[in-house]
């Protein structure tokens, strides 16, 4: 079989609503497996303006808002419109972006039909429970989720750290990583504008601290802001650069009013924006991979994260950046001393850091997910279904 003999149906929950890592992985996605001769179309949520303009033939499902989270929609039904739809561009292959309903039934459906469903997994929603006070849903949704990742042929994660966590929740036995790369052309050391820094009221030799992301809870903002806390107790000298928008805007900057917030930034002016700060903090424990963390890395910026997945399998640990026991305030604090008052380490570890980046090839990443969905439709072929159909209850 040929890239050529590809016809994918690929259902999202939210493909190009929002500006995000994993939509704009998606759409990458799609956009190489058109490129290489393969038929895709695209099943999800729309809305009249969305984040960005969708790559390949997009069909919009049935969904309603979320309650409090507008730029998001949940999708409802696989509906009938849908499926003669789906029926029609008769796909070999189906590739599940998100846990929802809508998601479930196509995975249904595509079984029924003897056709191989591959899931790729983009977060751990398990996890944003804890930032709204509901951590008892947690092993429930854990459940709910292997329900379904069990049932399909393979999944793929973004980071061989994440995908660790899927194996010990027994999510899958057939799981392959699927990585991200970096704009290597757009996110450079080049981009840093010393007047562009200036006109926010930055001083030049003042060390500049990058939060790169949705300013939304499940970041954590609040282990973020803490931690800002801790170096002013610590009187070591910093400004801090917000690069992002979203629905915890409002208390982020009230919690952090001497912080320069930039808003949202895309492509070269979000390159600018990153290469001119001088490292990037990201405490976050719910991403799977940390495009954030790879974008700091090629703009030439050490990294002080969460040891968490995602960003454990990115920065190697004092060498292109620090990584740091979930929510511990006082040795992020620490980390993020060492590079505030070194400039020396700071450029020894971004250096470190831009040699590791260059490793993430966009097309050499996409062919992986190709040559997975081949093997599947193979497998069915030759009458192997997934393997934990026959070897878990």
């Amino acid at each position: 079989m040929e890239m050529s003999d590809l016809r994918i149906a690929l259902f999202s929950g939210n493909y190009n609503m929002t500006v995000d890592g994993a939509n704009k992985a998606l759409n990458r996605l799609v956009g190489y497996l058109l490129s290489k001769g393969a038929q895709v179309r695209v099943y999800s949520p729309t809305i009249d303006n969305p984040g960005f303009q969708p790559t390949g033939e997009l069909v919009s499902v049935p969904s309603m808002v979320i309650p409090n989270r507008p730029e998001y929609r949940i999708p409802l039904s696989f509906s009938r419109r849908v499926q003669r739809d789906i029926e029609a561009f008769n796909p070999n292959v189906l590739h599940i972006s998100s846990p929802d309903r809508v998601s479930r039934q196509a995975a249904a459906w595509a079984r029924r039909r003897n056709i191989p469903v591959i899931a790729s997994v983009h977060t751990r929603f398990e996890t944003y429970f804890r930032y709204y006070n509901m951590s008892f849903v947690e092993p429930l949704m854990v459940a709910w989720i292997r329900k379904l990742y069990r049932r399909c042929d393979a999944l793929i994660a973004p980071s061989e750290s994440f995908a660790q966590v899927l194996r010990e929740q027994r999510m899958n036995f057939d799981i392959g990583i699927w990585t991200r790369g970096v704009e290597r052309d757009i996110f450079s050391p080049d981009r840093r504008d010393m007047e562009w820094r200036r006109s926010i009221g930055l001083a030049d030799d003042e060390p500049a601290i990058a939060f790169l992301g949705r300013l939304v809870m499940e970041k954590g903002l609040d282990v973020f802001a803490d931690t800002i806390d801790q170096l002013k107790r610590q009187k070591v000298r910093h400004e801090v650069i917000v690069i992002g928008e979203g629905p915890a805007g409002d208390w982020f900057r009230s919690r952090m009013p001497n912080a320069k917030f930039v808003g949202f930034q895309s492509g070269k002016d979000l390159a600018r924006a990153m290469a001119s700060s001088d490292m990037l903090f990201n405490p976050s424990v719910t991403e799977t991979f940390g495009n954030v963390t790879l974008e700091a890395m090629a703009c030439g910026k050490p990294v002080v994260a969460a040891r968490a997945t995602g960003s454990a399998s990115i920065v190697k640990d004092g060498v292109t950046g620090y990584l740091v026991e979930p929510g511990s305030i006082t040795g992020f604090a620490d980390r993020l001393q060492n590079y505030c008052n070194d400039p020396g380490l700071r450029k020894k570890h971004g250096n470190a850091a831009l040699a590791e980046s260059n490793k993430y090839d966009w097309d050499t990443i996409n062919q992986v997910v190709a040559d997975t969905y081949i093997r599947l439709i193979r497998q069915r072929q030759s009458g192997q279904g997934p393997i934990q159909s026959k070897a878990i209850r």
